[in-house]
C-alpha cells in the first residue's frame, strides 16, 4: 500500500530541495496529485499475477500462442524515470491455455512496479511458467528509457531489447526463430 502522507511530505521536501515554493498556486496540490499517481502507477506491487493466470481452458492442440505488441509503461528503479514500450509473450501450451487478456494483465502486474526491464522480462516468463505449466515460454520486451533520452547520454529513440526463454524454447532454435518471425509479422 502507498502511504499517501509520507509521499506528500517527501514531494514537499523535494520541491523545497529544488528551490520551489510549495505554497505557489501551481504546486499547492502537487503532493496530493503525486501520491494518487503513485498509487496507480505502482499498483502492481500488491497484485498477484497468479490471480490473472488462474483462468484456463482445455485445448487439444499445443500450438504456439503469441500475444504481441502489449504496450506497457513502467518506472525504472534506478532513476525513478519512466520506461515504456511493447512486450511480446509466447508459450507452448500443455493442454491448457489462458485468456489472451490475461497475458496483457500479467505484463501490467510487473510493469506497475519500480523495476528494471531485464527483471520484468524474466518475471513475466516465470509467472507464465509457474501458473500455466506450459511446455515453454518466450518473452521479449522492447522499451525506450527516459533516463537514456532525457538525461545522461541523451539518445532519444534508442531501444533496449530483453529476452527471457524458458522450457522447450531453450533448446529449440526453430521455435525461437518462429517466435521472432511472428513478432515481426
Amino acid at each position: 500500500m502507498i502511504d499517501h502522507e509520507k509521499v506528500k511530505k517527501a514531494v514537499e521536501l523535494l520541491l523545497e530541495g529544488i528551490g520551489e515554493d510549495v505554497e505557489r498556486e501551481g504546486l499547492r496540490e502537487t503532493p496530493e496529485r503525486i501520491a494518487r499517481m503513485y498509487e496507480e502507477i505502482f499498483s502492481g506491487r500488491d497484485d498477484d499475477p497468479g490471480q490473472h493466470l488462474s483462468k484456463v481452458f482445455s485445448v487439444e492442440h499445443n500450438d504456439m500462442v503469441l500475444e504481441k505488441d502489449i504496450v506497457f509503461y513502467s518506472t525504472c528503479e534506478h532513476h525513478m524515470m519512466p520506461f515504456f514500450g511493447k512486450a511480446h509473450v509466447a508459450y507452448i501450451p500443455n493442454k491448457k491455455v489462458t485468456g489472451l487478456s490475461k497475458l496483457a494483465r500479467t505484463v501490467e502486474v510487473f510493469a506497475k512496479r519500480l523495476q528494471i526491464q531485464e527483471q520484468m522480462t524474466a518475471q513475466i516468463a516465470d509467472a507464465v511458467m509457474e501458473h500455466l505449466s506450459p511446455q515453454g515460454v518466450m518473452v521479449m520486451v522492447e522499451a525506450e528509457h527516459m533516463c537514456m533520452t532525457m538525461r545522461g547520454v541523451k539518445k532519444p529513440g534508442s531501444k533496449t531489447v530483453s529476452v527471457a526463454v524458458r522450457g522447450i524454447f531453450e533448446q529449440d532454435d526453430t521455435l525461437q526463430n518462429r517466435f521472432f518471425q511472428m513478432v515481426k509479422a
